[in-house]
């Protein structure tokens, strides 16, 4: 399934109906007198979170969304049917915004939400609301209230509890499959992932839910690259996992790379918990290894695990730290 975490939509609430102006008209009735009833009130349109979406795609093509018309009031004092509400389902994360997508409407964080956007117009009343003492034929009625209609946009912060970033080709994405069932496109060159990919992993009957965030380059916050469409979706993340390739040169460079850009982004990101994993170190030797390691922690200090993704042991004590880390 594609992923799209973007949409600009037109919603349109129900119009009521009208009411209806009508006379009884029976055998046998001296007196008729008026019978015209409401029209019915128009549908509302309502968005619902939903835990199993997880992108926006639906919305990429159907850009108009109206929701049922409330029907005419008519004779025998018979009210109009109310319109249909129309319930839209979007990924748990999604945010709602007013057309200058600046300006938050709701934001959706939790299974099930539900949140009215724009409400149905009253229905009109009959003419026999109008029946009085000095009044016994009235001809008066009205017609129903227009529905909302608005432009909204739609944006989806993904909701996860572990965001691996890193740069490209540092091994997000084989780390994902190896830890979940997931299966992102796996490849030797920059930019394989160009989408977020989210997956879950299980480690003593708890559960933590991960994301692989496209890699960022240096200057990300200002849009090169990736830019900054995939950085806000790390904002939901409780902690980081940084992935480093260790068979890189530059080691330092490149993590206060990563760092650097998360801070010019938000100061918050550069704030989070960050869990520091060197990989593929199967590919490299023991001696090369450890002079890497000891010139990075004589600049960098925070702690480190030295990891292959390919290692059934590496994965467990990954998935042991992730679940301590969160759990806290």
């Amino acid at each position: 399934m594609k992923f799209l975490d973007q949409a600009k939509i037109n919603l349109k609430a129900g119009n009521g109906g009208s009411g209806s102006a009508s006379f009884r008209r029976e055998k046998f009735v001296e007196f008729g007198g008026p019978d015209g009833g409401d029209g019915g009130d128009g549908g509302s349109i309502i968005f619902e979170a939903e835990r199993n979406l997880n992108t926006l795609i639906d919305f990429r093509y159907a850009q108009h969304f109206k929701a049922q018309h409330g029907k005419s009031g008519s004779k025998r004092n018979k009210t109009g049917a109310n319109g249909k509400d129309l319930i839209l389902k979007v990924p748990v994360g999604t945010q709602i915004y007013e057309e200058d997508n600046n300006t938050l409407i709701y934001d959706f964080k939790k299974n099930k939400e539900k949140y009215l956007i724009a409400s149905g117009g009253k229905g009109g009343l009959g003419n026999v609301r109008f029946k009085s003492s000095t009044n016994r034929a009235p001809k008066k009625k009205t017609n129903g209230k227009d529905g909302e209609e608005f432009w909204v946009w739609l944006q989806l912060k993904i909701i996860a509890d572990v965001g691996i970033i890193g740069l490209p080709n540092a091994g997000k994405s084989s780390l994902l499959a190896a830890l979940t069932r997931a299966k992102p496109k796996i490849a030797n060159y920059p930019f394989t992932t160009i989408n977020p990919n989210l997956g879950v992993t299980y480690y003593n009957d708890k559960e933590v839910t991960l994301a692989d965030i496209p890699g960022l380059v240096e200057g990300a916050h200002k849009g090169i690259g990736l830019g900054v469409k995939f950085l806000r979706h790390i904002e939901r993340c409780k902690i980081l996992l940084h992935l480093i390739d260790i068979t890189e040169d530059n080691l330092i460079e490149n993590y206060l790379k990563i760092r650097s850009e998360l801070k010019k982004y938000d100061l918050s990101l550069f704030k989070k918990k960050e869990i520091i994993f060197f990989n593929k170190s199967d590919l490299i030797e023991k001696k090369e290894l450890d002079d890497k390691i000891y010139k990075f922690k004589t600049r960098i200090k925070s702690k480190y695990k030295i990891i292959s993704v390919f290692k059934k042991e590496d994965l467990k004590t990954i998935k042991k730290m992730l679940i301590s880390n969160v759990n806290r």
